[in-house]
């Protein structure tokens, strides 16, 4: 995460963070956006795997005990799962976040799109987490907190280090910037 391409690559897919330039309100022309790591995905891709997996365990199981009308359920399980397995690296793609001077962006989403405006002043405490597949793929999620839950965010997939570096950079700016009031 040492920094962010300025000029994303075009897909033909849901345009990357920053991609359509400032003319729209979810990528501001003056900011450089960094971007979560891909590892990310892999890690969402194998919870989808296990979710569906058991769907189409329990389709089976259903499928020998009570009918054979039930094979049909894996028509729905197995897209479904591709559906979810090339999602997860689109999200990826929508991911980003950039610090300011006196707020920190957030941007996410592919079909419903957001932008999170953090002020520095509004932070109350930044958690740090990484559950245990989080830990695997050596991933952690910063989460922001503010006087107002309207504006609370959260970034996944960041490396540990990523992680405490912003952790520590949004605290002291939070300090500072509250410490003014």
């Amino acid at each position: 995460m040492a920094g962010a391409d300025p000029t994303p690559p075009s897909s033909s897919a849901a345009p990357s963070v920053g991609e359509r330039g400032g003319a729209e309100p979810f990528a501001p022309a003056d900011v450089v956006w960094q971007r979560i790591d891909p590892r990310w995905a892999t890690a969402q891709r194998l919870v989808g795997g296990i979710v569906f997996g058991v769907a189409a365990v329990v389709v089976v199981v259903c499928a020998l005990l009570l009918t054979p009308w039930v094979w049909l359920g894996l028509l729905l399980v197995v897209p479904l799962w591709l559906w979810d397995f090339a999602w997860a690296g689109r999200q990826v793609r929508a991911w980003g976040y950039a610090e300011r001077d006196d707020d920190l962006l957030v941007v996410k989403g592919i079909l419903f799109r957001s932008l999170v405006v953090v002020p520095y002043g509004r932070l109350q405490y930044v958690d740090v987490e990484a559950g245990p597949l989080d830990r695997r793929f050596g991933l952690a999620k910063v989460q922001l907190h503010t006087a107002s839950s309207d504006t609370d965010a959260a970034i996944p997939g960041l490396r540990p280090a990523e992680a405490a570096r912003l952790r520590d950079r949004l605290a002291a700016r939070g300090q500072a910037r509250l410490a003014g009031l």
